[in-house]
């Protein structure tokens, strides 16, 4: 069922029609005059203070976080990283970021441009922004990006550029809206570590919704 016809039901349900001009007039004031939330004391930090934030952050997550000092490490690193994991297919993202990369140099590693599948071990992706306060990617659908390579690989290498870090969720999604002019992606994902559950017994189980490993690629930009 399509999102229109989920709303549909609900205005029937409510004994509403389409809304008047009116009527969204008054939802946009309300949108452009919401009130600030409460924000963390902890991420109201200068620039530097919130990379060092979303680091400590990102560890604590059990993310692995790797420091780069230029765009142009990500193939070699991320190559000798599968290499080290015995991981010889990378599945990737196709958006500007990620395609642009050279991979000169990296001819062991089986590369291809798609939708994740069942069984794939590895994806590349970049991201839209970091977020300091719980060391939190934040993604969102798109053509050249799949939603699949977020949560299908074992493992999920994420590029996120220095610039990219805010403090706070707050700061994040305004950058969306900003980003996309109000018009939300299908899907955002919110990516702190890798998949975890307790739900059984207490025990600890990696991988348990989606990768078992994240490896956050922090170029400093």
């Amino acid at each position: 069922m399509s999102k229109a016809e989920i709303l549909g039901n609900v205005r029937r349900g409510l004994k509403r029609g389409e809304a008047s001009d009116a009527q969204r007039q008054v939802v946009r004031q309300r949108l452009e005059n919401r009130r600030a939330n409460l924000i963390p004391a902890r991420a109201q930090l200068p620039v530097s203070g919130q990379v060092e934030l979303f680091k400590t952050m990102a560890r604590e997550a059990a993310a692995d976080l790797i420091e780069l000092n230029t765009m142009d490490e990500v193939p070699a690193v991320a190559a000798e990283w599968l290499r080290h994991h015995h991981i010889e297919e990378l599945v990737c993202a196709n958006d500007e970021i990620v395609a642009t990369l050279d991979w000169a140099g990296t001819a062991d590693i089986r590369r291809e441009t798609r939708v994740a599948r069942a069984g794939d071990l590895a994806s590349l992706t970049s991201c839209f922004a970091g977020i300091a306060e719980t060391g939190t990617l934040m993604l969102y659908s798109q053509p050249e990006s799949p939603t699949t390579l977020n949560f299908l690989p074992d493992n999920h290498l994420v590029i996120l550029r220095r610039s990219q870090i805010v403090g706070v969720y707050e700061d994040a999604w305004q950058l969306l809206r900003d980003a996309t002019g109000g018009k939300m992606p299908r899907t955002v994902n919110m990516i702190t570590g890798p998949s975890r559950s307790a739900d059984i017994e207490q025990k600890l189980q990696m991988g348990a919704h989606g990768p078992r490993t994240l490896v956050i690629l922090l170029v400093n930009d």
